[in-house]
């Protein structure tokens, strides 16, 4: 049977994992860039965007975390005969303000990712 040696470390001959040497910068840098990704993450929710359909007769805000803030409607844009019409306006602003939503956070959050295309971010 043999023993362990090293006090329950692995190591490599001239160099511990777990200690000082690249391992532990790498788990560095990852808690790093963890924090700076929650930032990010709140700032985005304080970030809104204003989009419009129709020339202007429904208007969505929206913050960079895809959560709806308000929604304005025209009354002219509200006409009982026509309730397709007011349902195709609202699917088009709030697609459109979903994915300007989900632009602003990949760009806010491509600098900290290196480009590298992170899923759930």
């Amino acid at each position: 049977m043999s023993k362990r040696r090293g006090g329950g470390r692995f190591s490599m001959p001239g160099r511990q994992l777990g200690g000082g040497g690249g391992l532990g910068d790498i788990l560095q840098q990852a808690q790093k860039m963890q924090a700076e990704m929650a930032k990010a993450h709140e700032e985005l929710a304080d970030e809104t965007i204003e989009v419009s359909a129709g020339g202007g007769m429904v208007t969505i805000v929206i913050t960079g975390q895809q959560e709806v803030r308000s929604i304005t409607l025209k009354p002219e844009v509200v006409d009982p005969d026509d309730i397709d019409m007011l349902q195709d306006l609202l699917v088009a602003a709030f697609n459109q303000a979903v994915e300007q939503s989900k632009d602003l956070a990949s760009s806010r959050l491509e600098g900290l990712t290196g480009g590298l295309n992170i899923p759930g971010l």
